[in-house]
């Protein structure tokens, strides 16, 4: 019992310290040819916006809001991405024919 008490531990840490990598790990995504830059954690917590000065122009709202809302889709489906493929191995200990199964 206490063997499995200790793995436990382990896997704990070792999640916490996954998740906190994750949390200083980025992904970015473009959109618009470039025009649209997002900068997202991999906890998915949106770190930057940058938008090419050198295309907006009032007839390009409706451009710069689709480029925009791209980009931070995209930027969602890498951070996703990130943390399955950071915290997939430790999942994989529980349930499933893991530590659990």
């Amino acid at each position: 019992m206490g063997d499995m008490m200790g793995q436990l531990r382990n896997m704990q840490a070792q999640l916490e310290q996954a998740q906190a990598a994750l949390a200083e790990a980025t992904v970015e995504a473009s959109a618009g040819g470039g025009a649209v830059k997002v900068v997202m954690t991999g906890t998915q917590v949106c770190r930057a916006v940058e938008i090419d000065p050198g295309i907006f122009e009032a007839s390009d709202v409706d451009l710069l809001q689709d480029a925009i809302l791209t980009a931070v889709n995209q930027a969602i489906e890498q951070a996703q991405a990130l943390t399955a493929e950071r915290l997939g191995p430790l999942a994989g200990g529980i349930g499933g024919g893991g530590l659990f199964g």
